[in-house]
């Protein structure tokens, strides 16, 4: 503290405060002297936000690891903030991100590397003193914002409300998505690194008040209206094993599964629903055997069938799609993938990896379309998003603007072993179904499978690698528009921008403001911060 103020000349400040103070001082000394190493602190910050996250899920982490990470920004300068904020995303990215490391090894470094520079560059740019805490919140939500758009289109894993989905802040989505989920989250955490600082009362409950706000917000907002009409959906997860790829899987197998475990489908539905890529063809599927088996067997379940397909463009291209094809044997609708997986569906600098690791890379890109992601059936409108799209809250909530009744997220996780993606996927499958206040279905070839609620409740999930099929009757079609549907993101980022400038605000007054060191030799001891 010393070392930060102007002092006169002959002039030596002496006891100026008391030591730890607050719940830190009942904390052993040999436990704060760990905990003062900056590295320590940051990976520990990290970890706490990871453990928050599936599968491992222990949502109330996040708090902790927000409260240390805050207390890790207080009093750095410009260039340790950087460090300490690079090295919290270190510790958060490596273990949550790892999944990419089965699609490329060098991908998932480059990634791991470069999204923790991004929280650097956010705890850059948070004042380390009286304005740090909005500035905290503001620069967080706002780099979640970014590591959901650029690089690549984005990847928005290890955001805060995928562990929070799990936790009480959960229906803040339909307000305001993830970032607003963000929002409350990094304020109660702030509150309890108030707390361990031994900060007075009024400093705080603001962030305390903050988050119980945005709570009271998602119990009033809009959460969507059943229109009073019902499905009856199955959806069919034909098992396999976990850890293959299209280059070594035999695709005739992986949809012979499907058209077996689809034997046990009941009479009477409406829709039934397969995963994504399960049909894969050189050509269109209308014109492959694969197309007049699929009519033979909508015809055989008399019911509406929509499948995942994958068809050959080119030598260069593929096509990403889901295609509806009624009872009738008629092919009546398809949408096409908007949202590609970098390093799964195209590989960004191809030339330059391929030069260090070949065997690695998808040979083929796929197409993009810029559908809103609507399949009409003659029985409901499905929003569609597949795969990767379910981590994009944009994507839901195109489909559901555009007519959609239903969530429908086919995906495919065959390439992943563990749990990992799959368990965040789920999360995410959760939170769009709270955004926009729509049933859910999420249907994969190995798991996991699952029916989920508006209010993002989980049914009749699956396994893994085993088949598996399951009947939800009665599945109510809604309509409405949520907050999260009508503004988006928008009102989140603005929020975020006005709390980082209201942070350096706090922050200017304070290093402007004199500093009564009370009674010297001569008279009062008045002096000013240094940059004011």
């Amino acid at each position: 503290m010393t070392d930060d103020i102007d002092q006169p000349a002959g002039f030596e400040l002496t006891n100026l405060g008391p030591g730890p103070s607050g719940l830190m001082a009942k904390i052993p000394e040999p436990v704060r002297a760990f905990f003062a190493r900056p590295v320590v602190r940051g990976i520990i910050a990290g970890l706490l936000i990871a453990a928050s996250m599936p599968p491992w899920g222990w949502w109330p982490l996040a708090f902790a690891g927000i409260a240390v990470f805050d207390l890790l920004l207080a009093g750095a300068s410009v260039k340790q903030r950087l460090g300490r904020g690079f090295v919290t995303g270190l510790a958060l990215f490596v273990p949550t991100i790892s999944w990419i490391s089965q699609l490329t090894f060098p991908g998932y470094l480059i990634a791991s590397l470069a999204y923790a520079l991004m929280v650097g560059v956010a705890a850059m740019a948070v004042p380390p003193h009286w304005g740090r805490r909005p500035a905290l919140i503001g620069a967080w939500v706002l780099c979640e914002s970014l590591r959901s758009a650029w690089p690549f289109g984005g990847v928005p894993l290890s955001l805060l409300a995928v562990g929070q989905v799990a936790g009480p802040y959960a229906p803040i989505a339909r307000v305001g998505g993830v970032l607003l989920i963000a929002v409350a989250t990094l304020a109660l955490g702030l509150f309890f690194s108030a707390a361990l600082s031994g900060e007075p009362r009024r400093v705080m409950v603001i962030p305390l008040l903050a988050s119980a706000l945005l709570s009271l917000l998602a119990m009033v907002a809009p959460k969507g209206t059943d229109t009073g009409r019902t499905v009856d959906v199955a959806y069919v997860q034909g098992g396999g094993p976990q850890g293959t790829r299209a280059i070594n899987t035999d695709e005739r197998k992986v949809f012979e599964r499907h058209l077996e475990a689809s034997q046990d489908v009941p009479p009477g539905l409406d829709l039934v629903l397969w995963p994504e890529d399960v049909v894969d063809t050189d050509r269109t599927v209308q014109e492959a055997e694969e197309g007049r088996e699929l009519e033979e067997l909508a015809a055989q379940l008399d019911a509406t069938l929509i499948v995942g397909t994958v068809e050959g463009v080119s030598n260069e291209e593929f096509r990403n799609s889901s295609q509806v094809v009624t009872a009738e044997g008629e092919w009546i609708d398809q949408f096409i993938k908007v949202q590609r997986v970098p390093f799964g569906e195209f590989v960004p600098f191809r030339t330059l990896i391929e030069k260090v690791a070949p065997d690695t890379l998808a040979s083929r890109d796929a197409t993009v379309s810029h559908q809103s992601g609507l399949l009409t059936t003659p029985e409901a409108k499905l929003a569609t998003v597949i795969s990767w799209e379910v981590f994009f809250g944009h994507r839901a909530r195109s489909g559901v603007a555009a007519g959609g009744e239903i969530l429908y997220n086919p995906t495919n996780g065959a390439t992943y072993t563990g749990t990992l993606v799959q368990t965040q996927q789920v999360a995410s499958t959760r939170l769009r179904a709270i955004e926009t206040g729509r049933w859910a279905v999420q249907v994969s070839p190995t798991g996991f499978s699952a029916f989920v609620s508006p209010t993002g409740e989980v049914f009749q999930r699956s396994s893994q690698v085993h088949p598996r099929v399951e009947v939800r009757r009665g599945m109510p079609l809604r309509d409405g528009e949520t907050w999260y549907v009508r503004w988006g993101d928008t009102p989140a980022r603005v929020l975020a921008v006005l709390l980082l400038a209201a942070g350096w605000v706090l922050d200017r007054r304070w290093r402007n403001r004199p500093l009564d060191l009370g009674p010297v030799k001569g008279g009062w001891g008045r002096l000013r911060l240094p940059g004011a």
